[in-house]
């Protein structure tokens, strides 16, 4: 996996490099952070920032377009059952955490870099619970800071161990 994601960016800026794979869903930050210092041997803070931005770009666009791409796209019945899919999923995952904790359940939700629980996720569950973008924005951001914080601690104590 983090070869194809080297091999995507190879031929730009490493910052750059880090900050693209920070964008794609599959491997947000938690992908990003040890390719750019491992991988690309730039130095943490410049990885973290890079990372961080490149992380946050795509929740400016779930948050705002999310609302009119699903009234289009759920008129096609594939991409319904899909959406159904992904909203399920979602719903389950951080219901409980809403339910305890409101609109601050999306700073750990985002925070936990475990699979499937990134920025991405967390911009759709704050439109799927409604929470207003003035609001989801900063609890995401807070959200990815800690997670960039907590990856990058542990690269860090990865790459000094090898």
């Amino acid at each position: 996996m983090d070869e194809i994601l080297v091999n995507f960016v190879s031929g730009i800026p490493a910052w750059l490099g880090t900050a693209i794979i920070a964008m794609i869903p599959v491997g947000e930050l938690r992908a990003a952070i040890p390719i750019g210092i491992s991988v690309f041997g730039l130095d943490w803070k410049t990885v973290f920032v890079a990372a961080v931005i490149g992380n946050m770009i795509p929740v400016f666009f779930i948050l705002y377009l999310m609302d009119p791409v699903y009234k289009l796209l759920k008129k096609i019945k594939i991409f319904d059952r899909f959406f159904n899919w992904l909203f399920e999923r979602t719903r389950k995952r951080f219901y409980d955490k809403h339910k305890s904790w409101g609109d601050f359940a999306l700073i750990f939700f985002v925070a936990i870099p475990l699979p499937m629980t990134g920025a991405y996720t967390g911009a759709l569950a704050a439109w799927l619970f409604g929470i207003k973008y003035r609001n989801a924005l900063p609890l995401i951001f807070l959200g990815v800071i800690i997670a960039g914080i907590i990856v990058t601690l542990f690269t860090m104590g990865a790459v000094s161990i090898f």
